[in-house]
């Protein structure tokens, strides 16, 4: 284990490296976001494959010169994108190639500008994801280490966080991460990969429906409550429950996104209307 943490040994990045002082020019990108790609540029050069254990959070944390913090969100995006994994008993590990490479979607990248234009093809990711997810929720419900509990709480308040600020893009990144935190937490290597393998197209997903959903106060409250029934549902290990408020949540999506569509095309017939002829 020493031999694989010197492979590890980054150059330091100072505590706050986040903040650009007055004096220097601002730094691009967030730490954590700075941070996973040093780790992930890091892991490719040094050769580490599948099956390799990172060193410990405190450890990496430490010699890497940042917060626990900003280590813990930078090792969830690689995690989130298939890069890393981590396994029950404790520990980070390698687990594979990013999920651009995977088998999994490799027949989907032709077809990746047709689901981003189409919005109906949103409806199929749902469909995809109601089969999945609800069983995902059910085993994460029922096998979740603390590890993975803490993730998914973590996952769902940063959704929180961006919702408060308005930070769309942040807000859709995180909602994918906790699904996916979900996916792991479930333990089924097969359900993992398949999830992971559609990271980028349920982001993809995420992102249109986000932009509709939202312009409703209401739909957008009820989305939040919905991920908090998911969440507190898995910590208190109810697998039935879990799986119940995932569908539930899907199906909600589901509709509303038909019901502001159907608003949409009302108002637009209703514009191609000739006025109405002046009275005499």
């Amino acid at each position: 284990m020493k031999g694989l943490h010197a492979k590890l040994v980054l150059p330091n990045l100072p505590h706050g490296a986040a903040e650009a002082t007055s004096d220097s020019p601002r730094p691009s990108g967030r730490l954590p976001d700075r941070l996973a790609e040093r780790l992930r540029q890091r892991i490719a050069e040094s050769g580490l494959v599948a099956g390799h254990r990172l060193p410990a959070e405190r450890s990496l944390a430490a010699e890497l010169g940042v917060s626990r913090g900003a280590l813990r969100e930078a090792l969830q995006q690689l995690r989130s994108q298939g890069l890393l994994v981590s396994r029950v008993g404790g520990g980070t590990y390698v687990q594979g190639p990013a999920p651009g490479e995977s088998p999994v979607t490799a027949p989907l990248v032709s077809y990746q500008p047709v689901l981003r234009e189409d919005p109906d093809y949103r409806y199929d990711v749902l469909e995809a994801r109601h089969a999945l997810e609800g069983a995902a929720a059910w085993h994460a419900a029922q096998r979740a280490t603390d590890e993975d509990r803490a993730r998914i709480q973590a996952c769902f308040h940063a959704m929180w966080r961006a919702h408060a600020r308005r930070d769309d893009d942040a807000e859709a990144r995180a909602d994918a991460e906790f699904h996916l935190a979900i996916a792991e937490a479930s333990h089924n290597l097969v359900l993992l990969q398949v999830m992971r393998g559609l990271f980028e197209l349920l982001q993809t997903n995420i992102s249109q429906s986000r932009q509709k959903l939202y312009q409703a106060p209401r739909t957008g409250a009820a989305l939040q409550n919905q991920h908090r029934g998911i969440c507190d549902a898995i910590v208190a290990g109810d697998a039935e429950r879990a799986r119940a408020a995932m569908q539930t949540h899907l199906q909600y999506v589901h509709d509303a996104l038909r019901a502001l569509e159907q608003d949409e095309a009302r108002r637009e017939r209703a514009a191609r209307l000739p006025p109405p002829h002046p009275t005499s």
